[in-house]
């Protein structure tokens, strides 16, 4: 073997452990699969990291390409910091949501088709902030590829309550359902008065999230057997809904005791103070009579005195 080709051979080994070393270097955390309704849209999550710690986003250029493909051709790309290399089909529907400085390479595509199941994998390259060319430093995650899980219809909402309402007391029901874009969160809406609702969104696990939606009210007897229904608006248009029927249990009612009792008891009362008053009242009349017949029989004593004399 000459010393051409001994050299040849040496600078290939050289090439391939360097770019083995380099390529340990970067690491990235995709999701392996992940639920996509069609009509609406899916946000992958994303992070990628460098030992020697975070870049500009300036020095960063993110793509996004079938695995197995070239990124460097138009017709691989789902999406790309040169929207020219983005393939037409996915145009205007997919955008980088994360922050490449801080490492966050999250992808969001909007307008699921059911042929968008990938998978996709991230590749990010460094270039010259000067005039934006790549570098050779350029990294595909092939290992690290998402694949979308079609959906056709949506999660149906899962319903809390307790197992029965009392009326004019506080009642609160639950509603919650699953989703895989924050981006673009559920609605959910009651067939009731909404006066006291609380919204929460929060994160599940691996890019599925939570939408939750808190009703309180007072059940009134009139509420009894009445369905409650909650219903989930995607984005996209789609809709799905779930209900349960409310039972209100009834507060027994004495009123049509206590209100006689009172108003016989209030009516003996006054009645009683009234014989009192008049009793007090007569008592008094007597006595002045009496006193008056005193005084008179008085003076016709002594007028009968001076007569005699």
């Amino acid at each position: 073997m000459d010393k051409e080709a001994k050299f040849m051979i040496t600078c290939l080994i050289f090439a391939a452990i360097c770019n083995s070393v380099s390529s340990d270097e970067w690491k990235a955390t995709v999701v392996k699969s992940i639920d996509a309704l069609v009509g609406s849209c899916v946000v992958v999550p994303c992070s990628f990291s460098h030992t020697g710690g975070n870049l500009p986003s300036s020095r960063l250029r993110a793509m996004w390409h079938y695995k197995g493909k070239t990124p460097d051709t138009k017709g691989n790309n789902i999406f790309h910091s040169d929207a020219t290399l983005i393939k037409d089909s996915f145009k205007g529907r997919t955008r980088v949501v994360g922050d490449l400085g801080q490492n966050n390479c999250t992808l969001e595509i909007t307008q699921i088709r059911n042929h968008d199941n990938g998978p996709f994998c991230f590749r990010v390259e460094l270039v010259r902030t000067e005039n934006n060319d790549p570098t050779k430093d350029m990294f595909s995650f092939v290992e690290d590829c998402v694949e979308l899980n079609m959906l056709t219809k949506p999660a149906e909402p899962t319903l809390t309550q307790p197992m029965a309402a009392t009326q004019g007391e506080p009642y609160t029901a639950i509603c919650s359902v699953m989703h895989t874009c924050p981006t673009h969160v559920p609605t959910l809406t009651w067939n009731w008065k909404t006066e006291r609702v609380i919204v929460y969104h929060r994160l599940i696990h691996s890019g599925n999230w939570e939408t939750q939606s808190i009703l309180t009210f007072i059940p009134e007897e009139k509420d009894d057997n009445r369905e409650l229904t909650c219903t989930a608006g995607f984005n996209g248009g789609q809709t799905s809904s779930s209900k349960f029927t409310l039972n209100v249990k009834r507060i027994e009612s004495y009123n049509h005791i206590i209100i006689p009792a009172v108003v016989g008891i209030g009516t003996a009362l006054l009645f009683g103070i009234f014989c009192i008053f008049m009793a007090k009242k007569y008592k008094n009349r007597i006595a002045e009579l009496q006193n008056q017949e005193g005084t008179m029989w008085n003076r016709l004593s002594r007028l009968s005195r001076r007569g005699r004399r």
